[in-house]
């Protein structure tokens, strides 16, 4: 097969406008006879709410505050939809957009916002999704708080651990993460001549984007255009909606340009985080280094909303047993809901989190056997023609043995290189 990018130097098309600075964000475009606005959000974790505009909506320069009661269909999310365009009766994080408030300069919008009552009626929240999943904790949706469960069962666990030398049972865990993009969330939106509503925006999915809008407002797809700027990083985050709804409610009622942009802190609010875990891991390995059995529970954060929990516990389940050949696996992973800001897509989807345990179980299990960190992978790497936990058999694209093959070459030469005297470099720091 001729490749034509991978191995390749390939320039990026927008790196010499982005590094030269002439790149066009949705933050650096302007339209006559625009319209800011400004976001209303929730300052508890777990509440029920009741919103009075009126004081709101005479302070001078506010063009309108809208809420809940002006969404066709106030749900939106993509895969469940169990987010609000608007929160109107409850919020379940901190930053649950509650009103968008319109005026003819910022500082009307923030006076707007300041004028803007919102009585809470807080309610007992649950931050730990191990609490989260027992019968009487809390609820954030519904009647459970556990969105999704993936089973892998494989060869029989309980007998293979019967056999094994040495045992190792430990628990891990991970923390949130933010994405921390260079560029915050920012875009505008307008009516053009034909009457479609566009939207100016930096999104990682604009057909998403589209479909969301044009079903939360009950126009047709065709009405509703994404146009997709420059991206100042974005790394999962802006795969769920932020303001585009929001902007396209506005424009669409006001028949005027809108334009909001999101400060550091607001963005840190609005978007997605990486899912934090808790996985407790149980390995074990015959006396000659080979791993006969793991089981494994995770337990995914996935915070007030849904985002891609399923996907991403899913994946964390399929590589929860690493890049190694194990016979007999047991693995339980799931989702779950807390008061937590939400969690998403963020690079590695699921399987950044999982070798953090896997490997360190593998040097556990090394120790116990004596022998080294190196040597247990090799004994137990998947080769070509090696069958995975969920039966997929690697036919293609498995070097992973000649690596280890050749940080062995390298580090034989190395200890070759200090028994000359040629290198003063201690062995422990390679």
């Amino acid at each position: 097969m001729k490749l034509n990018t991978v191995g390749k130097s390939i320039i990026r098309v927008d790196s010499y406008s982005k590094v030269t600075g002439k790149a066009l964000y949705p933050q650096d475009i302007y339209l006559e006879n625009m319209l800011y606005a400004k976001t209303l959000r929730s300052e508890l974790a777990h509440a029920y709410i009741d919103i009075d505009t009126s004081e709101a909506e005479k302070i001078e320069g506010v063009v309108k505050i809208f809420t809940h009661k002006d969404v066709h269909y106030n749900q939106h999310g993509v895969v469940l939809k169990d987010h609000n365009v608007f929160c109107g009766e409850k919020v379940r994080r901190i930053g649950d957009p509650i009103a968008f408030v319109v005026g003819e300069s910022e500082e009307a919008c923030i006076n707007g916002m300041k004028a803007i009552k919102v009585n809470y009626n807080e309610i007992e929240g649950v931050f730990d999704p191990i609490e989260a999943m027992k019968e009487d904790s809390p609820k954030v949706h519904g009647d459970s708080n556990i969105i999704f469960h993936y089973k892998l069962r494989k060869g029989d666990v309980e007998q293979a651990f019967k056999k094994c030398a040495v045992i190792a049972e430990n628990t891990y865990s991970t923390h949130m993460q933010e994405h921390v993009f260079l560029q915050p969330e920012a875009g505008l939106s307008y009516v053009d001549e034909d009457g479609t509503i566009v939207v100016v925006v930096a999104t990682q999915y604009p057909h998403y984007d589209r479909e969301e809008i044009a079903k939360t407002l009950n126009i047709e797809e065709d009405k509703v255009r994404i146009i997709n700027t420059n991206i100042g990083g974005a790394f999962g985050a802006r795969e769920d909606i932020t303001m585009q709804i929001h902007l396209a409610l506005a424009s669409k009622t006001l028949n005027r340009p809108v334009k909001v942009i999101f400060d550091r802190e607001e963005s840190f609010l609005a978007h997605s985080k990486r899912h934090p875990m808790v996985m407790k891991y149980k390995t074990g390995a015959d006396k000659d280094g080979y791993i006969l059995a793991m089981e494994a529970e995770i337990i995914g954060d996935s915070g007030s909303y849904c985002s891609w929990a399923i996907n991403v516990l899913r994946k964390a389940g399929v590589h929860s047993t690493g890049p190694y050949i194990i016979p007999n696996v047991k693995v339980d992973s799931y989702a779950v809901y807390t008061n937590n800001p939400f969690t998403g897509a963020m690079r590695g989807f699921g399987a950044t989190q999982v070798p953090n345990a896997a490997e360190q179980q593998m040097d556990i299990l090394a120790e116990k056997l004596g022998i080294s960190p190196l040597e247990i992978r090799q004994k137990n790497i998947f080769r070509q023609g090696s069958t995975t936990a969920t039966g997929q058999v690697l036919l293609e694209g498995v070097p992973l043995d000649r690596c280890l093959d050749e940080i062995t070459n390298q580090y034989d030469a190395f200890l070759e290189l200090k028994e000359f005297g040629n290198i003063e470099v201690e062995e422990e720091s390679i």
